[in-house]
């Protein structure tokens, strides 16, 4: 089967990963979960962060990348390959060089804050290790520190460094970034902002939000690439900041679990369900979304 073309999908869902209550990987509903993408067009990524990708164990991540090889969808497949050990790191990517996936989503190493050279290093050193296309991911809330525009400047062009999931949380940080990448393509790593990225260059999108509203989430951000705003705010930015009422996944597993899509909110430690206490925010976006979708 040939593969599709990652560059040419303009939203990627950041899948969650489904458990049993003992804590184990639910496949079956992880299947259905990557069907609904699929039927709605959108690419998928998998052990990312909202995928608890950190959470997970080696040999279950390369167990779901093996599964999700092995359901050959018709729509692009990222793994994410986030750490801070370089060498487990290339190693792992190595594993998912065997597998039928399609390319990488790549975070600035975790906790340890490197500079330009630390982290020109880090991705330099993952970029010769591929032979698919890589999104970097610039994402200081969760990293520590930003990605360097340095950084991006030696990089751009290189071979299989194709894209950038800007997550910085501002239009200032995202346009300085882009201009220092102009080779690459530059998606939004926020549901909320990126009608106001797409202003500013971005061809996409990586979806929390399109976890629960796949088929939405997919007219919403061609909407917003194709300037065709009207309509879309506050609407879609007030139901995306209740997915993150608590730390992502914890609200977006809650809606899956209340809209029946997978049987348990459950996530991993230091992660806690528990941290998400009041359900009605999210279900009056999910009822507002459900109707905008229904009726435009």
């Amino acid at each position: 089967m040939t593969r599709p073309n990652p560059k040419s999908f303009p939203l990627y869902t950041a899948v969650v990963t489904p458990f049993f209550a003992d804590g184990k990987v639910n496949y079956s509903e992880l299947a259905s979960l990557l069907r609904e993408q699929e039927k709605a067009g959108n690419g998928v990524v998998i052990l990312g962060s909202t995928g608890e990708g950190l959470a997970l164990r080696d040999e279950e991540k390369r167990e779901i990348v093996n599964f999700t090889a092995a359901a050959k969808l018709h729509v692009p497949v990222l793994v994410g390959v986030a750490g801070a050990q370089l060498d487990e790191t290339i190693q792992f990517i190595r594993f998912c060089e065997t597998q039928a996936i399609d390319g990488y989503l790549m975070p600035v190493p975790l906790y340890a804050k490197p500079g330009v050279e630390g982290q020109y290093h880090w991705f330099s050193s993952l970029l010769d290790t591929v032979s698919r296309p890589a999104m970097l991911y610039n994402v200081p809330s969760r990293t520590g520190v930003k990605m360097h525009g340095e950084v991006l400047r030696r990089l751009d062009g290189k071979a299989n460094a194709w894209a950038v999931k800007e997550a910085s949380g501002s239009v200032t940080e995202f346009s300085a970034l882009k201009a220092q990448g102009p080779h690459f393509a530059f998606y939004s790593g926020d549901d909320a902002l990126t009608p106001e990225f797409a202003k500013h260059g971005a061809v996409g999108l990586v979806s929390v939000a399109s976890n629960v509203w796949p088929e939405a989430t997919n007219r919403f951000v061609r909407l917003a690439i194709a300037g065709k705003t009207e309509g879309l705010l506050p609407l879609w930015s007030d139901a995306c900041d209740t997915l993150f009422l608590a730390s992502n996944p914890v609200p977006v597993k809650a809606l899956l679990a209340a809209k029946k899509k997978i049987s348990l909110a459950l996530v991993r430690p230091p992660l806690s369900e528990k941290d998400l206490s009041n359900l009605a925010p999210l279900l009056k976006a999910d009822e507002a979304i459900t109707n905008w979708h229904k009726n435009a």
